[in-house]
């Protein structure tokens, strides 16, 4: 039987100020399963929605979280306090839609540069 402490409560802080949660979540999840979560829960009224774990950041006291890390390994014990529930940020990177070629695109497109020679 899982104990108290395998359990660790969080809610979601979106760009918009909105928060999803909180909830509690198992310590051994991967922050991939946990994106995956907050994909099914991500509320139906937001004009951005992430499709895939790859559109969006979590972040948790300043650092980035990786997919393939457990909730565990990511937490920052200095941040928290027992009993308190953690805010994570989200930040979305969704696909940018090219124009010309009704491609999606996963990175924005190159500026014009600027070339000097010396003769």
């Amino acid at each position: 039987m899982a104990g108290e402490d395998d359990w660790i409560e969080l809610k979601f802080r979106l760009a918009d100020g909105t928060d999803i949660g909180p909830s509690k979540y198992n310590q051994s999840m991967t922050v991939s399963s946990l994106k995956e979560k907050l994909i099914s829960q991500w509320p139906k009224d937001k004009e951005n929605t992430p499709k895939t774990v790859n559109d969006m950041k979590l972040i948790n006291a300043g650092k980035i979280l990786e997919n393939n890390r457990t909730l565990a390994e990511s937490r920052l014990p200095v941040c928290e306090l027992p009993g308190m529930v953690i805010t994570m940020h989200v930040v979305l990177r969704l696909p940018t839609l090219d124009k010309k070629s009704e491609k999606l695109q996963n990175d924005p497109p190159m500026k014009n540069r600027c070339v000097c020679t010396i003769l």
